[in-house]
This record gives structure tokens, sequence and C-alpha cells, in this order.
């Protein structure tokens, strides 16, 4: 529908309203399905399952580029072959993915979820992380042309930083079977926010690139490892998807807010410095608020959890 676009209000329609609800209905169960099959080895499998998004952010930005600048297709049917690549991809996806345990009987939502003190602590870590983490995909390519990278360079650097959350994705799931999910999302919030944090000081095209692999690999460590943790509260594995999709409707809140609020402190101060400030201190402030959540469960503060 987006290749029929022609103002705004059908832009926001298609692709925001349409195309987010879409993504959500998709990703919530394939996760919540993926988490039944697995225990021991949860981490690693749900890290493998979230990195194709990944992937997907490597090659539509650089095939839409390509197109786009081919000159011989327009717009339409330019995200009209994107869109039939992606049916193609989601259609037999549709059939393989098949949850392990009955659907669960009972109300729709768990509210009584929300009075779990581990499930509070860590939505309201995430949710504080969400609001700075996306900050580097809007900004990268614009923050780099102003210091002097080509627009040519600069246009393949959310490519690179998804390639480099592939790795970020799938490694740290291992690790997290190993050390515990909170321990390992903990780790890589604290280095993603600091990563920010020291961003304004990053200004050769070298750096840059440098940054922007370091960055892919542990913000893409979060995104998995969030649907990991929350996955772990349940004590009945028929409820993973209930608290997955209230605990992602919650964070994606903060997905909604954080990048407008970055924009308005760029537009008002015509530097970066004071988004960057922003979403590093919200980093790093949700990556420590995981001790609380960790405190919350009963374990100890360097237990396996």
């Amino acid at each position: 529908m987006t290749s029929l676009c022609k103002e705004l209000w059908q832009f926001l329609l298609t692709q925001g309203i349409l195309g987010g609800f879409c993504m959500g209905m998709s990703m919530g169960p394939s996760m919540a399905a993926t988490g039944q099959y697995f225990h021991a080895k949860r981490g690693a499998a749900m890290g493998l399952a979230v990195a194709g998004s990944s992937l997907g952010g490597v090659i539509f930005p650089i095939a839409l580029s390509k197109m786009l600048n081919s000159g011989s297709l327009s717009f339409g049917w330019t995200v009209r072959i994107l869109g039939f690549l992606i049916l193609g991809i989601l259609f037999p996806s549709c059939f393989a993915i098949r949850a392990r345990l009955p659907p669960r009987a009972g109300q729709f939502f768990l509210p009584a979820a929300f009075k779990e003190l581990p499930y509070i602590g860590i939505l309201g870590s995430v949710f504080l992380m969400m609001i700075g983490l996306f900050t580097p995909f809007f900004y990268l390519p614009t923050y780099a042309v102003m210091h002097g990278m080509s627009s040519q360079l600069a246009s393949y650097l959310v490519a690179i930083l998804n390639a480099s959350s592939f790795f970020g994705r799938v490694i740290p799931g291992i690790l997290a079977d190993k050390i515990g999910p909170l321990n390992m999302l903990m780790a890589s919030g604290l280095c993603t926010g600091i990563l920010v944090l020291a961003w304004q000081a990053i200004n050769t095209n070298a750096s840059i690139i440098v940054f922007s692999v370091l960055y892919g690999f542990f913000s893409g460590a979060i995104v998995s490892l969030m649907s990991f943790a929350i996955s772990k509260v349940p004590k009945n594995p028929q409820n993973i998807g209930t608290y997955m999709g209230m605990g992602m409707a919650v964070c994606s809140i903060a997905a909604l807010i954080g990048p407008p609020i970055n924009g308005a402190l760029v537009t008002h101060y015509h530097v970066f410095k004071q988004a960057m400030d922003l979403s590093g201190v919200f980093i790093v402030v949700g990556a420590l608020g995981i001790i609380l959540a960790k405190l919350a469960r009963g374990e100890g503060l360097f237990a396996k959890n």
C-alpha cells in the first residue's frame, strides 16, 4: 500500500500505523512460539530467531537505494518489488511457525503480571533504554556527513550497523544461557550507553564506521535479550506470549517518544550533543535498573539470572 501513497498522512497510515501493527503481530507470536521449544538454550534460539531482522536491515536499505537510483524503476514499483519479496518470505513462515503448547485458556490479558516485581523491573529498565536506543539509527548518517563523510558512504552506515547487529543478537544470546539473561542485558546496556555518550568525540570516517559496528553489536543484544529476559519471568510457559506481548506494548511507547524528543533537541540546538547526552544517560540508567530487577528475583546481585 505504501507504493500508492502520495501524501504524508497516507505514509503515516501505511508505514506508521498499519506497518507497525503488522510487524508487532508478526514478531510477538513468532518469538513467543520459539521460547516455548527451548529452556536451557532459549537465549541462543531466540537470539538467532530475531537476528533475521538484522539481515533485512542490511539487504532492504541497499536494495531500495539501488532501485531508486537506477532510473529505470519508479518509487511505486520499487516498493512493490520489496513488498512482493516480503510476502514471499512471510507466507511460508506463517505455516512453519507452530506453538508447542496449546493456547492459554481464560483472560486475554494478564494484568496480575504487573504486580510481579521482576517483570516491572525488567520493563522499567528496557523502557528507559528504548528511549535512547534508536538515536544513531536516525542521525548517524547525517552526523557523518556533517563531519566530512561522503553521502554515499554515509548511506551505508545503517546497513553496517544492522550487519553487526546480527552477531550482537546471536552471540550475547548464547552467552546469556551461560551467565544469565539479566547479567548479559545489563552489560550490553552499559556498553551501548557508554558508546552513545562517547559518540560526540568521534569525528573521522574510520572512527564513525567503528562506532557503527560496535553500536550495532551491543544495541542488537538489547533487542534480543529483552525478549529472552521477559520469557524467563512467567512460571507457566503458556503465558510467555502474553507476558512478551504486554511487555513489548509498554516498551514500544518508549521507542515512539524517544526519536521525536531527540529530534526536537537537534532542531532547537542545531547540534547533536544534547540528544547524545540524553540518549546515553537514559540507556545507562536503564541498564543499571536491571540491578533492581535482579534483586526483586531474590537470587542475589551476582546470581545467574
